[in-house]
């Protein structure tokens, strides 16, 4: 549904920009394109897809796996043979080899060690002889293991699923970042668009008051410094509205390239005066958070590691040994059929065995790294959560305000534009000051700034708090998982 939406906005945009060159854009228009396009929320899928590459690759390191191989040759030269009594001869030899194997692995992660089940084939031609010869291994069943090493499959059975699990949660949180970023970018441009207003709506303000004033001035009922500081208030507004159109420009460039548009279109931003009001309880906050984040995982995860890295280094320094044991049924013949009767058992075993004796420390060095990253990491991880939960909780308190900062800074603003209005009025009237009009301005133009500013303010706090915690407590869901196409 989200998606069939984005399109009709750019559709929509598109059309307009082809008669006008106008796209106008609300806030939650804004943020569904920035999700679907913009170079952050693309980087944010590549990232989730590779995340889960990555989980099906270690996945895949607990299943079966089935191996056929074969490598064929051709062997024509003269080679040295040693005789059974001892004796060397240099024979020629033409030869054509082949084989073939199929081998199925199982990788078992409780012990490090791998059972397999391999069956081959062998033939070998002598071409100048006519003579061929068969050798076959119907069945071998083995198992080979690294006794006292690094279980590597067993560390990643714990710490994959962690990192999966974060990768997940970091793209949620990254779509609502990117919200957040949205918010900023497009109160940037309304806050331009409202100077340039201002600017242009005083500027016209105050071309008038000129031109009234100039009447005034040839009957003598204002003083020259009165006129001159009209005169000096216009070409003030006339900066300032020059000054405005860049910024407009600046910021419509921000976002444009933010909201992944290319062409070269101008955006007007509509900003909504009704927000939705709705305080956040904190302690189901907090609860969300946790469970939500990606943090609480990322710190896990780091734990696990360290932790994987001391096994490792434990397991370098000390004793090391591989066993390796099979067992199965060989036969060999001169026909195909003669290698498969009455074939004959065969079992092989070896272990190899390495004790380092000296290594000037180095083994119990590695070992002492790895315990003091353990610690480090440790006092990070708990450092981080406490962060984690007072900025969760800074964020809680600033947003249940911010609701009524916005209701003070609108009423702020509606007072002040009347106040203005009545001060223009008086002074019309010759009942006030050139002072007091100058102040109404400023007060005028002051109050609808900060009117953006806490919107502006109110929207990032809601879509940093959905980022941090995973939930929309506007309508008291859980935010909804809309995982890319792999």
């Amino acid at each position: 549904m989200k998606k069939l939406i984005v399109i009709a906005v750019l559709f929509f945009a598109g059309k307009l920009s082809a008669q006008e060159e106008i796209i106008n854009l609300t806030l939650s228009q804004a943020i569904e394109i920035a999700q679907a396009h913009s170079p952050e929320a693309e980087e944010a899928r590549h990232t989730y897809r590779s995340a889960y590459w990555s989980y099906r690759f270690y996945k895949a390191n607990y299943l079966p796996s089935v191996t056929l191989t074969s490598s064929p040759y051709f062997n024509k030269q003269i080679s040295k043979i040693t005789q059974n009594d001892g004796t060397s001869h240099f024979v020629k030899q033409n030869q054509l080899g082949m084989d073939l194997e199929m081998k199925i692995n199982q990788n078992i992660w409780f012990t490090g060690g791998s059972l397999f089940v391999r069956s081959n084939v062998q033939r070998i031609d002598e071409l100048g002889n006519s003579v061929t010869a068969y050798n076959t291994q119907p069945v071998i069943i083995g198992y080979e293991q690294a006794l006292f090493s690094y279980n590597s499959l067993k560390w990643d059975r714990r710490i994959e699923p962690v990192r999966f699990r974060e990768a997940r949660k970091a793209y949620n949180e990254a779509l609502e970042l990117v919200a957040s970023q949205t918010c900023n970018y497009f109160f940037d441009l309304a806050t331009a668009q409202t100077n340039l207003d201002i600017a242009s709506s005083n500027y016209a303000s105050a071309d008038t008051l000129y031109r009234y004033a100039e009447g005034r001035y040839n009957i003598g009922t204002i003083t020259e410094n009165e006129m001159l500081q009209l005169e000096i208030n216009k070409l003030t507004e006339e900066t300032n509205m020059m000054n405005a159109r860049i910024e407009v420009e600046d910021q419509m460039q921000i976002l444009r390239s933010f909201l992944g548009i290319n062409r070269e279109v101008e955006l007007r931003v509509i900003t909504e005066g009704e927000i939705p009001k709705f305080e956040i309880p904190m302690g189901d906050a907090l609860e969300m958070a946790f469970e939500n984040n990606p943090d609480p995982d990322t710190y896990e995860r780091m734990k696990l590691q360290s932790r994987s890295n001391l096994a490792s280094a434990k397991a370098n320094a000390g004793l090391k040994a591989d066993l390796y044991v099979q067992f199965g049924l060989s036969q060999t013949g001169n026909q195909f059929a003669d290698s498969y009767r009455n074939p004959m058992n065969q079992q092989y075993a070896s272990i190899g065995i390495s004790l380092p004796i000296l290594d000037w420390g180095r083994g119990k060095g590695r070992i002492r790294v790895a315990k003091s990253q353990v610690d480090l990491i440790d006092t990070q991880a708990e450092q981080g959560m406490k962060d984690f939960e007072l900025n969760v909780i800074r964020m809680i308190r600033q947003f249940n305000l911010q609701s009524q900062y916005v209701e003070v800074a609108a009423k702020t603003d509606r007072t002040a534009d009347r106040r203005y209005e009545v001060a223009k009025r008086l002074y019309l009237l010759g009942k006030s000051t050139i002072l007091d009009l100058n102040a109404s301005i400023t007060e005028k133009d002051a109050a609808r700034r900060s009117y953006i500013s806490a919107l502006k303010s109110y929207w990032s706090l809601y879509y940093g708090l959905r980022s941090m915690t995973g939930y929309d407590f506007q309508y008291n869901r859980k935010i909804e998982d809309n995982y890319p196409e792999i």
